[in-house]
């Protein structure tokens, strides 16, 4: 297997501070309509990805709709007024080009990557789609159908589906983080080709998108291109309607136990509710779960996997969203033990980290491992743009895409220590818990 360049480098550094990272040098225009327009011209390959981040996600699903953005994001391959449904896989599957999209949280994101001399096209394609979407009952009724089977094969079939959709729906109790993107059947089944038009003219506008060039272009051509098909796009009169709800703290320690015939070993999650990803604490979290979870040498697979074998696999997650996070840590117990068991010895690796710093070797390889998955990601244009379109939208600021990987390799112990001992309390703690069911009927 072929090592990326930048992990050998990493690897023959001391530490992460040591290793100095090339800015990426974007430009920046908005358009009369509100579109934010960012780009990255580099002519290392003659490539271009282009990519339209929407600032609408499932936690703007509407009531009673929960995977409606999900499932709207199938409906934005459909036809338009101009464009007959598929012409975007013609578009660029049919030159050696590729595209997809994808529904998070807080965003949906829709990209493509083509040779260079097909890129018009592509932006002609993204104004389409913005402008003149065309939502028929066949299309809608045949892609809600495909986003059911998703659902189908992501929860019901996989062994710990349900489990995994209970850690995001039980963690929040009042904000629509709670709301799973995936959706649920009974919901998917209530929407109709009226929401998905309504949604689309509520969300899918000029001035709630961000445009995303990197690779090979002339800037001049470029702009020519975006002015000729993005500016005739209308922007409402109407304010994009944005999430005011506020998840309350936690008071006490909780626990949640349910029971599932599908799981063949028992297993729970910790979590604890966080800052949001623009916190002054967030760099220092995510470098915390890296080395509590990250990887074979962190701290919770060393001692539940290697040294008690009391656990067959631990995952670490610094789920740090728009509007808050949660920290979350998952645990599949090796047979033989008791959840109980094996929560202790978890949770006292969660009170050691908080109590003290960790090592400084410990610190470095973390954020090595962090540095190495960001650079690696943009040794390509789409990593690029993936990038440069986090910091831009998510984090408000377009400079953080610079910014923040010299914030990450500043990170002290210290400031771990620090931003732990505010999350990892135990009034901020909820447990969930799965055992397996032997009654298959049995509830959950």
């Amino acid at each position: 297997m072929k090592v990326p360049a930048i992990a050998l480098i990493l690897a023959t550094v001391a530490s992460a501070a040591d290793f100095a990272i090339p800015p990426l040098k974007y430009s920046h225009r908005t358009l009369g309509n509100g579109l934010e327009i960012y780009t990255i011209e580099d002519h290392a390959s003659p490539t271009t990805a282009v990519s339209v981040w929407y600032h609408v996600g499932s936690k703007d699903d509407p009531a009673g709709r929960s995977g409606f953005a999900h499932l709207f994001e199938h409906m934005m391959f459909k036809g338009t007024k101009n464009m007959a449904p598929e012409t975007l896989d013609r578009f660029t599957e049919d030159v050696g080009g590729e595209n997809n999209a994808y529904t998070a949280d807080d965003v949906t994101v829709y990209h493509e990557v083509v040779p260079s001399n097909h890129l018009e096209r592509i932006l002609w394609a993204e104004a389409e789609r913005m402008a003149s979407l065309i939502v028929d009952d066949k299309n809608f009724r045949s892609e809600r159908e495909v986003v059911k089977q998703e659902y189908l094969q992501t929860v019901e079939a996989a062994p710990y589906g349900r489990f995994e959709e209970d850690v995001q729906k039980k963690s929040f109790t009042t904000h629509p983080y709670k709301r799973t993107t995936i959706g649920s059947i009974p919901d998917l089944n209530a929407a109709t080709i009226d929401d998905v038009r309504q949604f689309h003219r509520t969300f899918y506008r000029p001035d709630n998108a961000t445009l995303i060039v990197v690779g090979d272009f002339d800037p001049q051509q470029l702009d020519g291109w975006i002015d000729r098909y993005f500016t005739a796009i209308a922007q409402p009169v109407e304010p994009v309607p944005r999430v005011a709800a506020k998840e309350p703290p936690r008071t006490k320690a909780q626990r949640i136990t349910t029971r599932d015939a599908a799981v063949p070993l028992p297993a729970f999650a910790v979590t604890f509710l966080a800052p949001d990803l623009r916190s002054g604490d967030a760099l220092a979290l995510e470098v915390a779960v890296a080395i509590l979870a990250g990887g074979e040498s962190s701290r919770l697979h060393h001692t539940l996997v290697y040294e008690k074998q009391l656990a067959q696999s631990v995952e670490g997650d610094a789920g740090l969203r728009e509007d808050l996070g949660l920290i979350v840590f998952k645990v599949v117990l090796a047979s033989g033990h008791a959840v109980k068991e094996v929560e202790q010895a978890c949770l006292a690796e969660l009170e050691r980290i908080a109590a003290a710093p960790p090592t400084e070797a410990e610190l470095a390889t973390a954020k090595n491992r962090l540095l190495t998955a960001d650079l690696h990601a943009r040794e390509t244009n789409e990593g690029k743009a993936g990038a440069l379109g986090n910091a831009a939208v998510l984090l408000r600021d377009a400079a953080r895409v610079d910014a923040d990987l010299a914030r990450l390799q500043a990170v002290t112990a210290e400031q771990v220590n620090a931003a732990l001992k505010t999350i990892l309390t135990e009034s901020n703690r909820l447990v969930i818990e799965v055992l397996p069911d032997a009654n298959p009927k049995g509830k959950r």
